[in-house]
């Protein structure tokens, strides 16, 4: 079987991003539209998630994914009008800094809802509709690096994160004699708003140092491995997660000491 240049495209496929107002969902959203997908845009914020949807000329639809009536209504809205959705990216979520002592049971729960909960109602209401109809799909899960590695100050956060890399592996295991893949992409350091209020400053500098790249990463190339695993030039790639983080994670915490270029370990 040769390769064709056309089984990256995704014409005539329905796609969903939640979480697509802004950031990396955004640039997913654009580059699944740009491949040729009808894109829904599931988002909280009804202001960006407009103004994301015109720019690709998808549909936007202002849904709280963590609500399982909402998330429904919003399937259904996306079939009527777009059709049947093969592709899903589930790049929702959130953080805020809480250390683990003073950590709240409110406090956990709104993460976990945030980024872990709604992963299983979307990938769920996706799956059940693709196996309706015996169709194949692709579901595409946004974790982080810190699903991977310790998170001081965030413990909620990267617990969650983990559950996405986990839960991945089942939901791959369990929807592969569907037809369905499901796979996952951790970023680390990517040039988003939100990271950039996060780091309260230009994240091009000293944090982008610890990257073995040696520069933080754009939501386009984010955007580009969401493409590759949406379409069929990853069909036969379910269950993994893709660090797509400059290097940083296969790194282990080295990093190339920003004065004299030498390989480090710890302090500079």
């Amino acid at each position: 079987m040769a390769i064709d240049p056309s089984d990256i495209l995704l014409t005539g496929r329905v796609a969903v991003v939640t979480g697509g107002g802004a950031g990396i969902g955004r640039g997913i959203a654009q580059g699944l539209a740009a491949f040729g997908a009808s894109v829904a845009i599931w988002e909280r914020d009804r202001d960006t998630c407009a103004v994301a949807a015109a720019q690709i000329g998808g549909l936007g639809l202002p849904t709280d994914v963590r609500d399982a009536d909402a998330v429904d209504a919003a399937l259904q809205r996306t079939e009527r009008e777009l059709g049947g959705v093969s592709i899903l990216v589930n790049n929702a979520g959130g953080t805020f800094n809480s250390a683990l002592l003073d950590t709240s049971e409110n406090g956990w729960d709104a993460l976990y809802r945030s980024n872990l909960r709604h992963v299983l109602l979307c990938t769920q209401r996706v799956a059940r509709r693709l196996v309706e109809v015996g169709r194949p799909g692709s579901v595409v899960n946004i974790t982080s690096i810190e699903g991977t590695r310790a998170a001081p100050g965030y413990a909620a956060y990267a617990a969650a994160k983990a559950g996405v890399v986990n839960y991945t592996k089942t939901a791959s295991f369990e929807l592969a004699p569907h037809g369905i893949r499901v796979n996952a992409l951790a970023p680390d350091l990517t040039m988003t708003e939100g990271l950039q209020n996060l780091a309260a400053g230009d994240l091009s500098g000293s944090l982008a140092q610890m990257v073995p790249m040696r520069r933080s990463g754009h939501v386009d190339e984010m955007a580009s491995a969401a493409v590759f695993l949406a379409s069929d030039m990853a069909s036969y790639i379910t269950g993994q997660t893709i660090h797509v983080d400059g290097g940083t994670a296969a790194a282990g915490g080295w990093y190339f000491h920003p004065d004299s270029g030498t390989a480090t370990l710890g302090p500079a």
